[in-house]
């Protein structure tokens, strides 16, 4: 075999070995809610599995995941959503006794290296508020963003110097 050859198949397979990767877990209140965002770097189109849990009193409670089973008290109170390189929880009613550490775990298929897991602590009183225009950012195309916002370029009067 050519080792040049040899070489480009050894780099792909590493590469393909490790699909996704978090890169950022953050948490905010959006009105009485609590949003977790995780972030990922994804280098595959193989199916994502996630689960989102927290941890308090050294017990581990399942909130929402695709990997194992949510526990009850919050079937009916969280939801997930899935954008691109993005997996959102949503626990509707968040209060003190939902405080704890929250954990984002990522596993695509055929992934051979393992879970990826990255945690926060999330504690009511020190939560930001979710920014209004990350969301719409999220939400919705940049040409939208650039449309919506004429009207605001329009009622400037720019002065030149």
């Amino acid at each position: 075999m050519n080792p040049t050859v040899g070489i480009a198949v050894i780099l792909t397979v590493l590469q393909a070995a490790h699909c996704q990767m978090i890169k950022d877990l953050s948490a905010c209140l959006l009105g009485q809610n609590l949003r977790v965002d995780c972030r990922y770097e994804n280098k595959t189109n193989n199916p994502l599995t996630y689960e989102f849990s927290m941890t308090k009193d050294n017990r581990k409670h399942v909130i929402h995941s695709t990997i194992s089973v949510s526990e009850n008290i919050y079937r009916s109170r969280a939801n997930v959503t899935m954008y691109k390189n993005l997996v959102c929880l949503h626990l509707q009613g968040f209060t003190t006794s939902d405080e704890g550490i929250y954990m984002c775990e990522l596993r695509a298929t055929n992934d051979y290296t393992g879970n990826q897991i990255r945690n926060i602590t999330v504690i009511k009183d020190k939560l930001e508020k979710c920014a209004g225009f990350s969301l719409l950012i999220q939400n919705t195309s940049w040409l939208l963003l650039l449309l919506l916002s004429l009207p605001l370029l329009q009622a400037v009067d720019f002065v030149s110097l």
